[in-house]
């Protein structure tokens, strides 16, 4: 993976297809090979990944899909802190608030835009809307800040 991280789609999935597939096959066979007793530990494990077994293929099917899910994990840790929290909330109304904040700023993240600065945009901007104007233009995914990050 560390030398496919700069290459485009195709040539990661054929990238995958010469090196990691002839590993995984060498994997697989050693799974079915082993004789262990299934409610073990080992047996677990075992059972699990050959369970699973089609989904890590999807790994090798497409260049696009990453071979772990840590950018995921990282992007939700902060949220488990958040609901933690909102639990805490003296109304409903309040946890809301708090949910709906989190998910811009996590959208801001997921659009490279820097929190600060896109709320600093959407408060300059809001004032000069009318509620029933059309403000897709301020969702995170539209927004240019230019020079401002």
């Amino acid at each position: 993976e560390k030398q496919a991280k700069n290459l485009t789609s195709q040539a990661r999935q054929q990238l995958r297809k010469q090196q990691a597939e002839p590993i995984l096959n060498e994997f697989y066979d050693w799974l079915n090979s082993q004789h262990v007793l299934p409610k073990g530990a080992l047996g677990k494990a075992i059972s699990y990944t050959l369970n699973q077994w089609p989904k890590l293929l999807t790994y090798l099917e497409d260049g696009d899909i990453s071979i772990d899910n840590n950018v995921t994990e990282r992007d939700i840790r902060p949220f488990t802190t958040g609901r933690k929290n909102w639990m805490f909330s003296t109304s409903v109304g309040g946890a809301k608030a708090s949910a709906n904040l989190y998910s811009l700023v996590m959208t801001c993240r997921a659009n490279d835009l820097n929190p600060y600065y896109y709320f600093r945009h959407l408060f300059t901007e809001l004032p000069k809307r009318a509620p029933s104007d059309d403000m897709t233009d301020l969702l995170p995914w539209n927004v240019d800040l230019g020079e401002a990050e």
